[in-house]
């Protein structure tokens, strides 16, 4: 049993989860506050600390050549900066009314309770596994955790076929498939919408499409799977749909994920329509003093529709552990929300998106315009000149700008940042326009294609012909 509240000088900062919002928190917390002022227990159930989920693929596909290179701080590390971090231990119960959290430590089986003053909740999320019969078959992985990219590489260096197939074409989707096929593998990806990348209106996401399919992938859209068949071994053999069967001697899961919150419903905790914890400004949880959430166990304010969403990247984890750190360690931040920027890639196209698809502007009750322009990366006479799309969305008579979507080669997808900034400034179309960007050939046409999207995007919301 862990030593009562009351009869501890310094105060007990608990963190449950140890990757990127979980850790950057504490680490945070620990540069404002010494150990003789807060003790800071951290719990982590998996192998690793701090680590790029996001850069999971790369490492499937070989193109990150060691599983370290993701990780950006080890638990030696967080341990000498002062922080009692214990892997391989899960947290299975909190009691909020009793200020204390139960862990169970997996290798050895032994429970204990810890007591807190302040909790970080920074669970994280899990892939989503629908209830399919065999989606629990040997073979069927789901891409998460470092834990969960090291399980599928040892699926594929112990299968001798060379078919996968993919369930799903969001991010994860899209990028495992690539991982695949550098790995050498046929792939098939099944997909229960229109086009991949759902983020992406789908008359963006056909480019996607077409560059999968350059590359080999076999896309099978506006299918749902309903069955993992299974050998008379038990592993996966097939992917079944209504009209066909897609054999597989290993099937990835990009269908996307959900919030890890189980935990935190046991407890009461407030959630939203996404299952993500509800929280203020400074990342406290709604309704309760000394708890706070960050990373993908959260939901967050869109910027751009007034609603509350669920994003799990970590760009954002990082920027609430910092927000969460600060105020837990007794100084002041916030985190006022996101415009839901992203960027991709399928070989060498780019794809980025921010704001709002046109789907997003009619469920938040906005009437809108949208155009699309063709341009080029670069001057058109400069070589390595590349064609890139940027499709606009704006709002009908105010011109204020709702979303980007942008695919294109190389130099397309970061482009996708002036709109992130121009969204969260509330920036019309029009004032856009004028945007002092940089130019020289070799970065830019002398317009923009930004700018261009912009000024046809100023025609139509006046009414003209865009």
């Amino acid at each position: 049993m862990s030593m009562s509240r009351a009869s501890r000088s310094q105060e007990r900062l608990v963190v449950v989860g140890g990757d990127a919002a979980g850790m950057s928190a504490a680490s945070q917390a620990r540069r404002l506050k010494g150990p003789d002022e807060l003790e800071i227990v951290a719990f982590e159930r998996g192998h690793f600390t701090s680590y790029s989920a996001c850069g999971i693929p790369y490492w499937v596909g070989g193109d990150v050549e060691d599983r370290d290179q993701l990780i950006a701080r080890s638990p030696e590390e967080h341990r000498a900066r002062g922080i009692d971090l214990r892997m391989r231990t899960e947290v299975t119960e909190l009691d909020v009314a009793g200020g204390r959290v139960r862990s169970r430590d997996l290798e050895s089986g032994a429970e204990a309770w810890t007591s807190y003053d302040k909790l970080v909740l920074a669970t994280g999320a899990h892939p989503m596994r629908p209830s399919l019969p065999g989606i629990d078959a040997p073979g069927v992985h789901g891409v998460q955790t470092l834990d969960d990219g090291q399980a599928l590489l040892d699926t594929l260096a112990r299968t001798a076929g060379r078919r996968a197939v993919v369930i799903g074409a969001g991010y994860i989707g899209v990028e495992m498939a690539e991982a695949l096929i550098n790995r050498g593998y046929e792939v098939t990806v099944v997909n229960r919408g229109q086009e991949p990348m759902s983020t992406l209106d789908p008359d963006m996401g056909r480019l996607v499409h077409e560059a999968m399919e350059g590359l080999g992938i076999t896309m099978v859209n506006d299918a749902e799977v309903s069955k993992i068949q299974t050998g008379e071994d038990g592993r996966v053999r097939a992917v079944a749909t209504e009209d066909a069967e897609y054999p597989a001697d290993v099937v990835v899961l990009g269908i996307g994920v959900r919030p890890e919150t189980a935990l935190a419903e046991a407890a009461g905790l407030p959630l939203g329509d996404h299952k993500g914890l509800l929280t203020d400004l400074a990342m406290r949880v709604r309704g309760h003093e000394n708890i706070w959430a960050g990373g993908d166990c959260v939901e967050v304010l869109d910027l751009v529709s007034g609603s509350e969403r669920h994003i799990a990247l970590g760009t954002h984890a990082n920027k609430h552990g910092q927000v969460i750190g600060a105020n837990v360690g007794g100084g002041y931040a916030t985190f006022p929300g996101v415009v839901g920027t992203a960027v991709s890639k399928v070989c060498d196209l780019e794809i980025a998106r921010t704001g709002l698809r046109e789907k997003d502007a009619r469920r938040a009750g906005l009437r809108f315009e949208t155009v699309t322009i063709e341009s080029t990366s670069r001057a058109g006479y400069y070589p390595g000149a590349d064609p890139m799309k940027v499709k606009m969305l704006a709002e009908r008579r105010t011109g204020r700008l709702l979303g980007v979507q942008i695919v294109g080669r190389e130099g397309a997808a970061k482009r996708v940042d002036i709109a992130a900034v121009a969204l969260t400034a509330c920036m019309t179309v029009e004032q856009m326009t004028a945007l002092d960007l940089g130019y020289a050939p070799p970065f830019s046409p002398v317009w923009d294609p930004i700018l261009v999207a912009a000024r046809k995007a100023v025609i139509a919301v006046r009414g003209g012909t865009a």
